[in-house]
């Protein structure tokens, strides 16, 4: 299934090569773009259906998507399993609960991203979710691209993993021969 899904992602245009500024701040070669896949709703239900099939084994409240990334996986996860997806936004810089969404003390949520990589997003979700009383029970992403050592107290569960080499700014080989850097996420950087 794994092949499948690389196929699609492809197929899609959402595997991109060149010189990436990812949210982390590193630079990057490569970069998936899942919007370019997640535009189209029979093949996000195609990339999520081994995903959803593995929550399906956990008792699972909701599912809540940090913005802008996790929200179209969210709901389509939360399609699939027939519970409700939420999301999570910033709000001057601070990710936030708001909309007029609820968790409750207790509630066992799942936290959901198209890529994981640094698990920053995954990270501020998880302190609001707390906050509210809820439990994180377990990630879960379309793609994972995180380095080791990452969210080891939380079960992962992803489509397919990507390892693309990611570099600081100061030591990026794209940046030493004059490639141009693209921005291609929404996170502002500061």
């Amino acid at each position: 299934m794994e092949e499948k899904i690389k196929e699609i992602l492809a197929e899609t245009g959402a595997v991109l090569s060149g010189h990436f500024l990812l949210s982390s701040g590193k630079h990057s070669g490569g970069y998936v773009q899942c919007a370019k896949v997640l535009r189209f709703p029979d093949k996000a239900e195609v990339i999520l259906k081994p995903v959803a099939e593995k929550l399906k084994e956990m008792k699972i409240d909701k599912i809540v998507g940090p913005a802008m990334g996790g929200i179209l996986v969210a709901y389509e996860l939360g399609r699939q399993l027939g519970i409700e997806a939420i999301f999570t936004e910033r709000t001057d810089g601070v990710m936030s609960l708001r909309r007029g969404f609820e968790l409750n003390k207790g509630d066992k949520v799942v936290i959901s991203e198209d890529v994981l990589t640094t698990g920053k997003s995954t990270l501020e979700t998880r302190k609001v979710l707390e906050a509210y009383g809820a439990e994180v029970v377990a990630v879960a992403s379309i793609i994972d691209r995180r380095g080791e050592s990452m969210l080891e107290d939380l079960p992962v569960i992803s489509a397919v993993s990507y390892q693309f080499s990611t570099y600081e700014k100061e030591d990026c080989p794209l940046c030493r021969s004059g490639m141009e850097v693209v921005k291609p996420g929404s996170r502002t950087i500061f």
